[in-house]
């Protein structure tokens, strides 16, 4: 073997975690010795090898993590790191243009990227006959890639990541907040100073040349490493990796970054008025460490203490005293060489940043006063094993966690001295870092406040120099690429050959087991062994169904006050019962259902279920709580107004459903009517809706049938079943002509758009079908609209088509979010797309389909949560346990006749309603003069606006 050398390190990490409070079980030996096998070894060419064998399941993940990430970049060419990440996705000497996503997903698998301050990762899982492929397509863009970098591929992916700065920086509430912080944090020319997004105007200056010598320098396999986790045999692995990866030359030495943690000499303050926030809101930043310092572990636990639960001095006087806001937040940011704590406050609607100010340094005398307690420490530590069996419990999360520690600890095995120095932390080292690094500490402050809302603002503050994009007509830019023949790599064999991949995995659906309580409420479970977690949900039909029109929003408020406390628990009480046995009970309300859903150590399941029974049968009607409830429930109405996404949502539905139907209303109700909404209200509802007649409670882990049914008893016993009745609203898609709906969002960065009509009910039995034809029309980012929005014209970072459906029928929507400038371009497109969609497609796109679907059913039961979900869809459509084996054979028999039948029978462009949410003064009169049969101005209620003139 061509090594340099053989590291065999076949660690095995026995990890017996200790953090177990009063309240929960003594572990046993089999709980809690958890063995994470590894193999690690290096290439010649200095590639980092880590191979973990898991053969629960037949496929394979291959994650390969570079050193490299916006911190290796330099002032003036910021946004190369996440620029090249998208590069690498285009093409490479030996895999076409667009290729990779589609073999990736033609064999059944996901990928992905993704690029942070310190790093740069990209990462597949597929079915194990195609590890070779994958290992293929790897060592092609590590080693085999530049030449193939032409400017008009370059043109396209800096359009594609100026939209994506776009949606998620300049089109949202606070987006620019990262920004202003770390240009007053990070001194001019320090690494972490500008963000991964890059500035705008690097992205447009930069040029191939650029990226050429940016890959050169960064992307060599001396700079990176390769895990691959999964159903393998590592001798073959071994062989495959020498054969793809083992001839890459090393390039450039890359130094590794000495840590540079910062100080400041004294507080900035700064302010932003933002176009899209409807409240205001305040940061404060301090510099402190880097990580895997003993300082970083005891900053976490400060930003828990001091934020996070009823406990906390900052909920303590910022929410339940001063009624300031209604949630808050500390983090502790400790990154590679450097590192930060953040408190945010978003503030109640007309709530002055100063208020919000004087409020933290209350909290901090508070937390001076108060100190910090043992149990404090425990309450934290209780969840550390869950969290840490949660993030193993896929081949993706062991891959991700083994190429982090190894990239940035130098061991793949660290986390056996992670977990120790988290379990070393002290209530005196918490109160060491706080005034080391936060009391009486110079800090950055910035005040985020609406347009003309300038004296919310903290005082003394500075405006803060945030660059502003200006809307401007699009012009389109012709590259043309030379004609001359890429030049090829030499290679030890032709890989320019896509290996075989063998047959693929049979489907091997995990037995489940079905059981009725005696009060009516079913009961599904699988049983898997895997680790000694359990996931479990109770779901109760109804939630949003049951809302009275008049009363829109107490089916939502319902599960927000049955967590704070019961008849015997304070609110504060059961929070911390819940953290102490490291479990977690969510409660949320959907459309159709109301929802428990719990994850717990498998010896703690029974104590967990003790309280699930107490929230559940036992509310404790807080009304002091209640109120808070509704000022957050209010809060977050009034916020989702300036988001454009939150708005179509909310427009698109009400047109769709009309204003009759309940679904044409959100979930979380409006403003006047959650403030009219009352506790007797609450009270009537749960006496007349919440039944286990209408509940089905799911479990998934390590636990049978007996045990979970003795740990239902209690339930069993205490619940008596009552009639429900849920309402059933008409509803049919009678659209007889296209209509253009336009909702005014000035200053809008991008537009998003959303286009449809009523489809289908989950029950119908054309809904899978229809699914499985609208794939290649936009159900994966190798669907037409994807192709033609994003990767050809380069107007957004994502466009999709989808049919969605429950009992009661969904919708077919076609969505995406695209530069203001190209919406009506962009829109033109859909609806043409749409209509060619009906021609047919080829037989080539078919069967992609086919694999793509049916092959991707290897990963479809690896977790927990993917468990939980398939028990779900049992239940909630009475599927029998075999339905995914049905499914499967609605794909392999679908026909290119069949195919354009649903095409015809489900998708008319002509009857759609085309909505768009934007920037009406430079871009609604434009639909005026194109096809639609009627175009409108909407306001964000989804009702007519009257104007005679739109400013142009």
């Amino acid at each position: 073997m061509n090594l340099k050398k053989l590291l065999k390190i076949s660690s095995v990490l026995f990890l017996t975690l200790m953090f177990v409070a009063a309240c929960g079980e003594k572990p046993t030996e089999e709980d809690t010795n958890l063995s994470i096998e590894f193999t690690k070894y290096e290439l010649e060419n200095g590639l980092d090898v880590v191979l973990h064998q898991d053969k629960s399941d037949p496929i394979v993940s291959v994650a390969i993590q570079y050193g490299v990430g916006s911190n290796r970049e330099k002032t003036g060419r910021t946004g190369f790191a996440h620029l090249f990440e998208h590069m690498l996705f285009q093409e490479s000497e030996n895999v076409p243009q667009d290729q990779f996503f589609k073999k990736i997903q033609d064999a059944g698998g996901t990928l992905n990227g993704g690029t942070w301050k310190d790093g740069t990762i990209y990462y597949e899982v597929v079915p194990k006959n195609a590890l070779e492929m994958v290992l293929w397509l790897e060592s092609d863009r590590m080693g085999y890639l530049i030449n193939t970098v032409t400017e008009s591929a370059f043109y396209n992916q800096q359009e594609v990541v100026q939209n994506e700065k776009r949606q998620r920086v300049d089109n949202r509430p606070y987006g620019h907040t990262n920004w202003v912080l770390d240009k007053n944090i990070y001194p001019e020319g320090h690494p972490y100073n500008w963000q991964v997004i890059g500035e705008l105007v690097d992205l447009q200056n930069a040029t191939v040349d650029d990226v050429r010598e940016f890959y050169d320098k960064f992307y060599g396999p001396n700079n990176a490493t390769i895990v691959l986790a999964g159903d393998f045999e590592e001798e073959d692995a071994r062989a495959l990796i020498e054969k793809y990866f083992g001839e890459i030359k090393k390039r450039q030495e890359v130094a590794p970054l000495e840590p540079q943690p910062v100080t400041i000499a004294e507080t900035k303050r700064l302010y932003h008025e933002d176009n899209f926030a409807t409240a205001p809101q305040l940061n404060m930043v301090w510099p402190t460490v880097q990580q895997f310092t003993e300082d970083a572990y005891a900053l976490d636990f400060l930003a828990e203490i001091l934020s996070s639960g009823k406990k906390a001095p900052l909920y303590k006087v910022l929410v339940k005293e001063k009624e300031l806001t209604s949630r808050t937040g500390a983090y502790s940011n400790s990154q590679e060489i450097a590192g930060e704590f953040h408190i945010v406050i978003t503030a109640n609607e007309g709530v002055n940043l100063n208020d919000v100010e004087a409020g933290i340094q209350e909290a901090f005398t508070m937390f001076e006063t108060d100190g910090v307690t043992d149990r404090d420490i425990e309450r934290i530590k209780a969840g550390l094993e869950t969290s840490f069996y949660n993030g193993i419990s896929s081949v993706l999360g062991k891959s991700f966690q083994l190429a982090q520690y190894n990239v940035f600890a130098g061991d793949p095995g660290f986390i056996e001295k992670d977990i120790q120095n988290i379990k070393a932390v002290t209530k005196e080292d918490v109160m060491r870092v706080y005034n080391k690094y936060i009391k009486d500490k110079p800090f950055v402050l910035t005040s985020f406040v609406p347009k003309g809302k300038m004296d919310l603002i903290a005082a003394n503050s500075e405006k803060a120099p945030v660059v502003e994009e200006e809307i401007k007509e699009n012009v389109d830019k012709t590259v043309v690429d030379s004609n001359e023949e890429i030049a090829k790599t030499p290679s030890a064999f032709d890989r320019s050959v896509e290996p075989e991949q063998g047959p693929a995995p049979q489907l091997n659906i995990p037995s489940s087991w079905k059981a009725e309580l005696a009060n009516g409420m079913e009961v599904y479970g699988i049983e898997q062994n895997e680790i000694p977690t359990v996931n479990f949900s109770l779901v109760m039909e109804g939630g949003h169904l049951l809302d009275d029109m008049s009363k829109n929003g107490v089916a939502n408020l319902m599960t927000d006050i049955m967590m704070e406390g019961t008849a015997n628990k304070t609110p504060e009480e059961l929070e911390e019962e819940i953290e102490m046995l490291g479990a977690s009970i969510n409660m949320y309300t959907t459309r159709e259902s109301i929802v428990i859903r719990g994850n717990t150590l498998v010896r703690n399941f029974d104590k967990t279920m003790d309280l699930v029974r107490e929230i559940l049968l036992q509310p404790r009607w807080d009304e002091e709580e209640f109120a808070r409830i509704k000022t957050r429930t209010v809060n977050d109405i009034k916020r989702s107004e300036s988001n454009p996404n939150a708005v179509a949502g909310r427009v698109f539905n009400k047109l769709l459903y009309g204003k009759d139907h309940i679904f044409a209303y959100p979930t979380s109700g409006t403003v006047e009517s959650v403030e009219a909404i009352t506790m007797d209200d609450l009270k009537t509802f749960y006496n007349n809706y919440f039944s286990p007649s209408v509940s089905t409670f799911h479990v998934v882990g390590k636990i049978n049938k007996d045990k979970t049914l003795k740990h239902l008893a209690s339930i069993e016993e205490g619940w008596a079943a009552k009639d429900v009745s849920i309402p059933s609203y008409p509803i049919e898609n009678d659209r007889d002509k296209s209509s253009l709906y336009f909702v005014d969002i000035p200053n809008s960065k991008q537009s998003v758009i959303n286009i449809g009509y009523i489809g289908l009910s989950r029950t119908d039995p054309d809904f899978y079908p229809a699914e499985v034809m609208n794939y290649k029309l936009g159900g994966s980012f190798s669907g037409n609209v994807n192709l033609i929005l994003r990767e050809e014209k380069g107007y957004t970072y994502g466009a999709r088509t989808n049919f969605s459906g429950s009992k009661i029928p969904g919708t077919f929507t076609a969505s995406s979010s695209v530069r203001t400038n190209t919406t009506g371009e962009s829109v033109q497109i859909f609806m043409d797309e749409i209509m060619k969609y009906k021609d047919g497609i080829s037989q080539e796109d078919l069967d992609f389909t086919k694999n793509a679907l049916i092959k991707s059913n290897a990963r479809r039961f690896e977790t927990q949560g993917s468990l939980l979900g398939m028990l779900q869809e049992m239940s909630m459509y009475d599927l029998p346990s075999d339905y995914i084996s049905n499914e499967e054979k609605v794909i392999r028999e679908m026909t290119l006749e069949q195919h354009k039948e649903l095409a015809n029978k489900y998708l008319d462009e002509s009857k759609m309603a085309y909505l768009v949410v934007g920037d009406a003064a430079t871009q609604y009169v434009q639909f005026k003069d194109m096809n639609f049969d009627e175009v409108m101005l909407m306001d964000k209620e989804g009702e007519e606006v009257k104007l005679e003139e739109v400013a142009q």
